[in-house]
């Protein structure tokens, strides 16, 4: 028990330092840069097959600064005709000292007239009303009128600090913000896909990341990981280039 306590000390002080390297690092990218690269992800990722045949999709909106900008992705979700899905936070409805206090779920937009009347946050990330929340679809939301008890994702675009591949695995690694968000939704999505018996269709998990967020050699560190955190099927970057899985070779 003592072990397991500083191993995980350990592991938390290993991401925290990683955290603060990736925030200098990303704090010399230019805006024209980071504008330049979420331009060439969008662009990249309208003819990768997994998006391609997605009908429902999660997709992160973008703090203004740090991260590749997902606004072109949702229109083009959007238009194209597939079911976009955001994130929401929420306090937890089940209280336990083992569960997070605060917990991810993702609801659905209803149009492109819905997305463009968001407004944004304290941290400037465009934000459903909490008092639509309701009326809308959710992942793990229901019964409801909307069947949100039946909901599932065939593919997340996730965020994250950091990324790199197992040099053993080959494996994709993502370093989130240290909220455990996404981990924990994945595991339940996972859990409701098996008890829906949907098991055998897993959500493809992708990252988008700019360049500089992806750690390419061992002199620039590697992201540390543990047995919660969730590997990704694939990567796209900001230079066009797509990293997969050594277990999931779909493109």
């Amino acid at each position: 028990m003592v072990e397991d306590r500083f191993q995980m000390a350990s592991l938390n002080a290993a991401k925290q330092q990683s955290r603060s390297f990736m925030k200098q690092r990303l704090g010399a990218v230019s805006h024209e840069s980071a504008k330049s690269q979420s331009s060439v992800v969008s662009n990249t990722i309208r003819t990768l097959r997994p998006y391609v045949e997605a009908k429902r999709i999660s997709v992160f909106l973008s703090m203004p600064n740090g991260e590749i900008q997902t606004d072109a992705i949702v229109r083009d979700a959007l238009q194209s005709g597939k079911e976009v899905f955001i994130p929401y936070l929420h306090r937890n409805p089940i209280s336990s000292t083992d569960l997070p206090p605060r917990v991810m779920d993702m609801v659905r937009l209803r149009d492109l007239h819905d997305y463009e009347s968001l407004t944004p946050d304290r941290w400037g990330i465009p934000s459903v009303d909490p008092s639509t929340v309701h009326e809308r679809q959710r992942i793990f939301g229901g019964p409801d009128a909307q069947h949100s008890e039946k909901a599932l994702l065939d593919l997340i675009l996730m965020p994250g600090v950091a990324f790199d591949t197992d040099p053993n695995t080959g494996a994709i690694r993502r370093l989130g913000h240290g909220k455990g968000f996404y981990d924990y939704f994945i595991s339940r999505h996972n859990a409701k896909s098996t008890s829906l018996g949907e098991q055998e269709r897993p959500v493809l998990l992708y990252g988008l990341a700019l360049s500089e967020q992806f750690l390419s050699s061992p002199s620039e560190g590697s992201v540390p990981v543990g047995p919660l955190d969730q590997t990704l099927d694939g990567l796209i970057l900001g230079n066009g280039d797509i990293k997969t899985s050594a277990e999931n070779k779909t493109q």
